[in-house]
Parts: structure tokens; sequence; C-alpha cells
């Protein structure tokens, strides 16, 4: 790994350099090179997988006072799943540090959705080992709760059915969803939502599937409602 270049993009300087190595290191690695002594990052995968869950709990618990224990469950496990992992992973780069055995490497684990899932929680650990819970909530705060803000994960919340809720009150209120674009290429489309309570726009969403695009505009509108 080049650590120099990953303190450089996360902006932290590592105290315990082989706890951060062990983050990177695949077990494929450690059984190629038992020479040198490596430990595997599993623990630290156990420890991060803690930590996150914790950090991310925290986050929503604060940021949605009003949502029911189930939701937040069902919005953490889309945040905290293996592609979701392995997509931090990926913006982060952390794919280019990973210490692989050859097989490993020749068989494409560097870029297994898997392995870097792994890698970002091993990663969160031994930065809570290294700096503690206060600077790994930081980088949370820096490379996932963003995402979370822009409804990334959605997917793991039904805002439809809980604006339908709301609006249902007043039985004199129509909710309609209309797709108003579609724009990229087949294999990567992205649809635009538009929200419309009494005719008039309350939300707009953008996602890859027509319901995710529905379900942003949903969130969208319920935000401006300040539900």
């Amino acid at each position: 790994m080049n650590r120099e270049k990953l303190e450089t993009l996360l902006n932290i300087k590592f105290q315990r350099i082989k706890t951060i190595q062990q983050a990177f290191t695949h077990s494929s690695y450690v059984n190629e090179h038992r020479e040198l002594n490596y430990s595997d990052n599993e623990r630290l995968e156990f420890l991060g997988d803690a930590v996150l869950e914790l950090g991310v709990s925290q986050y929503l618990y604060q940021k949605y006072p009003t949502m029911p224990e189930g939701e937040m469950t069902k919005l953490r496990a889309s945040i905290v799943c293996e592609p979701s992992l392995a997509s931090f992973a990926r913006g982060l780069d952390f794919g280019s540090h990973i210490l692989l055995g050859k097989g490993e490497e020749m068989t494409g684990g560097r870029n297994r959705p898997a392995l870097l899932a792994d890698v970002f929680e091993a990663f969160l650990g031994a930065l809570y080992l290294d700096q503690g819970y206060e600077i790994a909530l930081d980088f949370l705060e820096k490379h996932v709760f963003p995402k979370i803000d822009t409804g990334a994960f959605s997917h793991g919340m039904d805002y439809k059915s809980k604006l339908q809720e709301i609006i249902q009150q007043d039985k004199n209120q129509t909710i309609e969803y209309q797709i108003v674009e579609e724009k990229g290429p087949s294999h990567n489309k992205e649809f635009v939502a538009e929200l419309l309570i009494n005719q008039k726009l309350y939300g707009t969403g953008i996602g890859r599937t027509k319901k995710e695009a529905e379900q942003r505009a949903a969130k969208d509108a319920l935000d401006k409602l300040g539900v």
C-alpha cells in the first residue's frame, strides 16, 4: 500500500503504521509471504463493522428524530450492505492499496465487491484503533453521511408510503408522479421524476430506475414539507 498517498487523500496522519497496513492486507498475501510475518485484515474487519454500525446508527438517530425504529433499521441495512461498502471503497480508490496474493490478483480480486467491502470495514477498524472514535466518525461524516443526505440509499426507505400517509390525512389532496425525462445510454440510464400534490410541483428526483427516481422525489417533497 502507498501510505503517503492514502494519508494525502484522506488528510489523516497515521500513527500505527502496521495497523493501517494490516487493514489492506488480504489473507491470500499473508499465505504467500509467510516470511514477512504479516497479519490479514479479518480481525480489523470485525471491529470496523461494529464502528460502522454505531456511527451510522448514531447519525440516523440524530438526523431523523421522527423516523420509526423499523425504518431506521432498513435504511441502515442499505447503507452498510456489501454493494454500498464496495462503492465507498471504490470512491476512495482503496482497491489500489490492497496487498493480494498472486492467485487473487489474477482472478480480479482487487475489484471484487466482497473484498472491497471487507477492506472498507477493516480500514475503519484500523482508523478507530489509530485515531479513536471521533476521528472515525469524522471520516464517515466526510465520505458516507453526505451520500445519505443526497438520497443515495432511498431504495432502502419507502418515502412514497410515508408521504402517502401524510397526504391521506386530507382526503381532498391527490398525489401524482410523472417521469419527465430519461437521459443517458441504455445501459446507464437516469430517470427524472416529478411529484405533484394537487397538480402543484412539490418534489423532483433522479434515479437509475423509475422507482428510485420517484422515491427521491417523495423524499424531496418530505424535506420541503419539513417532515
